[in-house]
């Protein structure tokens, strides 16, 4: 079902289960946002269906927009086709956007669920392509030595610096919390050199738990996005 003031994200595969799976993946990270499944034919064999892509275009438009990922190349067709019979009005704020189904998927629905517009929405997904993510990661990927002091601590601006403590480290669904509260923030903030908005970006660092964390913003505007962060991570994000 639409959910009013956010885009929705419509999920296409040739397999009703995997469609249906991937929403459930995704409504952990994404529970109020609008995740449609698209899966298999009209008579649930292996495929896709024209009235199945149509059918889930509309419950999944609240007006706002809706982005679609499609698993295999005749999929991409069959949406492709059902855009071509929606209304102009309709068709002008659906996106079909090429990225990998699960990462660029859920990245979505995360965006979606902050509230993000289409275009910010459409740039999650397709930031799971891959080579923006190892480029923001760069070398930070994983715990910073205990006893070497973080390159972002010496940059201007307010840094924290805090360990994870959570017993399962930034998995996915810590790592949407945090992205989504750093989505409300206006200030560009960088959790160990990465962007604190991108969900693959963050969940791409590895950080476990014990790892040193360093939350910056080079803004000094930004001290609030920062403070708020780190009390979101040292609380466990609730599952300390």
């Amino acid at each position: 079902m639409a959910t009013p003031e956010k885009v929705g994200v419509l999920f296409v595969s040739h397999s009703a289960a995997i469609a249906a799976g991937l929403v459930e993946l995704a409504r952990q990270m994404a529970p109020t946002a609008a995740l449609v499944a698209a899966g298999g034919t009209d008579d649930g064999r292996i495929g896709t269906s024209f009235d199945l892509v149509t059918a889930g275009i509309a419950e999944a438009d609240s007006g706002r927009g809706v982005v679609v990922l499609c698993d295999l190349g005749s999929a991409i067709l069959t949406a492709e086709t059902a855009l071509d019979f929606l209304d102009d009005e309709v068709r002008e704020r659906v996106r079909i956007v090429d990225a990998p189904l699960v990462e660029g998927g859920v990245a979505a629905a995360v965006a979606a669920e902050a509230g993000d517009p289409l275009d910010v929405v459409v740039a999650a997904a397709e930031s799971a392509r891959g080579p923006a993510i190892a480029a923001s990661a760069g070398a930070t990927t994983g715990a910073a030595p205990a006893d070497v002091a973080p390159t972002a601590a010496a940059a201007p601006g307010y840094t924290r610096s805090i360990r994870l403590v959570n017993s399962d480290g930034l998995h996915a669904r810590p790592a949407a919390e945090l992205v989504k509260l750093a989505s409300t923030f206006p200030q560009k903030v960088t959790v160990n050199g990465t962007d604190a908005k991108s969900l693959l970006g963050i969940m791409s660092l590895g950080l476990t738990k014990g790892a040193q964390v360093d939350i910056t913003s080079r803004d000094l505007s930004g001290r609030e996005a920062v403070d708020a962060l780190a009390a979101l991570a040292e609380s466990g994000f609730g599952e300390a």
